[in-house]
């Protein structure tokens, strides 16, 4: 079994492994990983402020539809990638998607993205691929993915130049086949 998280579930896949061990794991990915802690706090100088994600909840509140517009900007880099790597298309249908999720769920979504993982960290003992864009406007890179190969054995940081959050989406042509190599190692 190979767990394989994106963004939030990177989450998921990290407190996992960090409660529940590897014995019926092989090897796990963590693609734009939100992981270790993304809040700025004393003992992490690394993070985020919290007056970032106020403000995203506050925006969620007042606009929920509008918050997602300038949301999937960023996401998907639109400033830089539309038309090469994204289309209008792909934007608006993953803006009906997240428009049509539960307006509570995507508030309460928010605070949970401030869960530290970092004591679930050194307890993932299996091989672990970690991929992130150099670009990510969602999650920095210098405040997540950079800081996990010091924090879990066995892992390898894969920087994709130019990458927005959506890596999978945008740069699937360099992710899938890492994905690919990655499962087929022993």
């Amino acid at each position: 079994t190979v767990l394989v998280g994106f963004s939030m579930g990177t989450g998921e896949v990290t407190r996992y492994l960090g409660k529940y061990g590897s014995e019926r794991v092989q090897k796990a990915v963590l693609m734009a990983p939100v992981p270790p802690f993304l809040l700025k706090t004393d003992d992490n100088p690394e993070g985020v402020d919290q007056s970032v994600f106020d403000g995203i909840m506050k925006a969620i509140v007042e606009d929920r539809p509008a918050y997602f517009s300038t949301f999937f900007q960023g996401f998907f880099n639109v400033d830089v990638l539309l038309g090469d790597r994204i289309s209008n298309e792909a934007i608006q249908a993953s803006w009906n998607v997240a428009v049509g999720a539960s307006a509570k769920g995507t508030l309460d979504c928010v605070p949970s993205w401030l869960t530290d993982f970092r004591d679930d960290l050194p307890r993932i003992d299996v091989p672990t691929l970690i991929i992130h864009g150099d670009s990510d406007r969602i999650l920095p890179l210098e405040s997540t993915a950079a800081r996990l190969p010091k924090l879990i054995k066995n892992s390898q940081l894969v920087v994709i130049p130019g990458g927005p959050h959506a890596i999978n989406w945008t740069h699937a042509d360099q992710i899938n086949p890492l994905l690919l190599d990655f499962l087929q190692q022993e």
